[in-house]
């Protein structure tokens, strides 16, 4: 049995336009030529795929799980071709990081740098995620390799130490609790909070926190960096978490003040996270080779 490509294009084209016509306008061939190539893709699957309505096409329930795989197999199709453009351009692999706004905002910067001067022929595509997302992404096969705050492992991924870092109170420099070297999160809970993006690691500890305390959180706006975070805390918005190494680059340029939790959970583990180390390709396994270097190292 051999599936075509460009009949799985037709074909999600097909669904996604609703149309015999509109794939065949998309994909700039006669609409004959489209319909051939779906009797000819049922045929080979042996089961019907699309139905037509008094709307257009839609999928029969085979259709809607085709449909699923087909954008699967032609996402990585695309992979594979812009990977061997890249080696025949002189790039010698690729490799995608998903990682949390601590990862990077903290580590990735200097380590991805001292990567790429050891190996300047391989080709690192990082972009930010929230921790349960990076899990999901590598799980799917959307990442090589994930970094973030992940507690446990779940099926199908393994995990392996990266770095460590404590989340500190920042507050306006006039704020009630600004004159406190430590402070207890309970005790913060009277005032309002600026958040960061819903999902994030440092929004569950808040909502976790809030939770144990019995105590609800006061959280007045959610920002996405900790860059917006900072200057919301600074212009009296509220007050916020965020890791030590961080807080500590704003409180010497911006009017704000960090004081150490002295709740545990405030100290934390970031994780690398990767389907199979075995499994990775040789470029990804060289990174997660000098990233876990990097955690080892002094």
């Amino acid at each position: 049995m051999h599936l075509d490509p460009l009949s799985l294009k037709l074909f999600v084209a097909v669904i996604e336009s609703g149309s015999i016509a509109g794939a065949a306008e998309r994909h700039h061939i006669a609409a004959a030529a489209v319909s051939k190539r779906m009797s000819e893709l049922e045929a080979t699957l042996r089961t019907p795929l699309l139905e037509r309505t008094n709307k257009g096409v839609d999928a029969t329930p085979a259709g809607t799980a085709l449909l699923a795989h087909a954008h699967r197999l032609l996402r990585d199709m695309d992979e594979i071709f812009v990977e061997m453009r890249d080696w025949s351009g002189g790039v010698r692999g690729q490799v995608r990081v998903c990682a949390n706004i601590s990862a990077i905002t903290q580590f990735l910067p200097r380590e991805i740098a001292g990567f790429l001067e050891r190996y300047p022929q391989v080709q690192v595509r990082l972009q930010e995620r929230i921790s349960s997302t990076i899990v999901k992404e590598v799980l799917d096969n959307e990442a090589d390799i994930g970094i973030g705050i992940v507690e446990v492992a779940p099926e199908g991924l393994e995990l392996y130490p990266y770095r460590s870092d404590e989340l500190v109170l920042i507050t306006p420099t006039h704020h009630p609790l600004a004159a406190r070297d430590s402070i207890a999160f309970v005790d913060t809970l009277d005032f309002d909070y600026v958040g960061l993006h819903t999902g994030s690691a440092i929004n569950l500890a808040l909502a976790r926190g809030s939770m144990e305390a019995a105590h609800p959180l006061r959280l007045r706006i959610q920002v996405t960096s900790y860059d917006a975070l900072s200057r919301m805390v600074e212009a009296g918005l509220g007050i916020g978490l965020m890791p030590a190494r961080v807080a500590a680059q704003y409180v010497t340029s911006l009017g704000i003040r960090a004081i150490a939790l002295e709740d545990a959970w405030s100290r934390r583990e970031l994780r690398l996270c990767v389907r199979s180390y075995d499994a990775l390709t040789p470029s990804a396994k060289l990174l997660v080779d000098s990233l876990r270097d990097a955690y080892a190292a002094p």
